[in-house]
């Protein structure tokens, strides 16, 4: 077998298990372990899988630039946002991460909201300017593969601020990997905002369901609820249930009958 076509039967797999074991593939081809992992090495530098001990996952389109990922998925981010934005109480001081999803928050909040909106996210500040809670912003270096602050600068800020709820954004909500996202000062200003407030939510649309990224965030038992819109009945979903995740399902609309 060609290495292209070889490589093309891995992603196959990878869409359709979820993950590789490359002892397993190895031996159902006929092939070296060594064949199989440097074919999953080329995938991961191509940005379309993720190495991980023993095989790889499927990688998280949610890793694209800012512009590219704001026309992924925009209908279960929106189902998502939607549902997130219900969890917040009259009066909450909320963190909200940066991110499309995010992003799609601020439609879904009330603009008569109360309560106090922190963020490091100057995309997410900004258009929260017609609404009447207070916002404060974190500042620091900005990311802008996120365009979001992070960095020491940051981090010292977020110390000093407390909320009710944070609304964290991933790449990458897996059962085997957990919570991922694609950089390592990005995943650490997100721990550190997830320990200012009292319970975390996850925001998961679907292309985030299943897949993985580079750096760990935070363990299922460290949040409160993974929103997300994938059906009960989805078998990734199961797999994340069994590996500790609490899901709050967000409802599609049904069609209308004809």
């Amino acid at each position: 077998m060609l290495p292209a076509s070889r490589k093309e039967l891995l992603l196959q797999r990878l869409r359709h298990d979820g993950r590789i074991v490359a002892k397993e593939i190895a031996d159902e081809l006929g092939l070296s372990e060594d064949s199989i992992r440097r074919d999953l090495r080329e995938l991961d530098e191509a940005g379309l899988a993720v190495r991980v001990y023993g095989g790889a996952l499927p990688a998280s389109p949610a890793v694209a630039d800012y512009a590219a990922r704001t026309a992924v998925a925009p209908e279960s981010k929106r189902r998502v946002a939607a549902t997130a934005a219900a969890l917040i109480k009259p009066g909450a001081t909320v963190i909200l991460d940066g991110g499309t999803t995010t992003l799609a928050m601020v439609d879904a909040i009330p603009r008569t909201f109360q309560g106090t909106i922190i963020t490091h996210s100057p995309t997410v500040a900004a258009a929260l300017l017609n609404h009447e809670a207070e916002v404060l912003l974190i500042g620091g270096q900005l990311f802008k593969h996120s365009a979001v602050a992070c960095g020491a600068a940051a981090v010292e800020a977020a110390n000093r601020i407390s909320a009710d709820l944070f609304f964290l954004g991933v790449t990458g909500v897996h059962a085997t990997t957990g919570l991922t996202t694609g950089d390592a000062d990005e995943a650490a200003m997100k721990r550190t905002l997830a320990s200012r407030a009292a319970e975390t939510f996850v925001l998961a649309s679907e292309e985030k369901i299943g897949a993985a990224s580079r750096y760990g965030v935070l363990p299922f038992a460290e949040v409160a609820g993974i929103v997300t819109d994938v059906a009960t009945s989805d078998p990734t979903a199961r797999e994340l249930v069994a590996a500790g995740a609490r899901l709050v399902h967000a409802q599609r609309k049904r069609a209308a009958k004809a």
